[in-house]
């Protein structure tokens, strides 16, 4: 994806009047003169607008774990969206990369873990764990 604008002076004063960024002092934001522009990464290294190189010690808050710029991996998500890009594993439904994750991940654990559950965001994955403990 491509920004319409490239000039981050812009962006910056753009962020300040229509975006909220989550967990911010937005005071702080202002006199900051908005937030900082990520403009690409590669590896565990992310860059903003003005050429700072920075260490993504989050991983692009925990989703980014096996680092920027995988081309294997775009490759796998390419080949996997013109197929199925997505179906849910509500009402007795799974798809085969699912059943292969599961069984890869049981292999890796060694047998010690042999089912496991995928979901989709925070909010399923919370009323997913509250439903386990009232099976349990």
């Amino acid at each position: 994806m491509t920004t319409p604008t490239t000039d981050h002076q812009t962006l910056r004063r753009l962020d300040l009047a229509h975006h909220l960024p989550a967990q911010q002092n937005y005071r702080l934001m202002e006199q900051l003169g908005g937030s900082r522009i990520i403009v690409r990464a590669s590896g565990s290294r992310i860059y903003d607008a003005d050429g700072r190189e920075l260490l993504d010690g989050m991983a692009g808050l925990w989703c980014v774990n096996v680092g920027y710029g995988r081309e294997e991996l775009a490759r796998a998500a390419y080949d996997q969206m013109l197929e199925l890009p997505f179906y849910n594993t509500f009402f007795r439904t799974a798809t085969a990369p699912v059943v292969l994750l599961a069984t890869q991940l049981a292999k890796l654990t060694g047998g010690e873990l042999t089912h496991f559950f995928f979901s989709n965001s925070g909010s399923e994955a919370n009323d997913t764990a509250l439903r386990l403990v009232r099976h349990y």
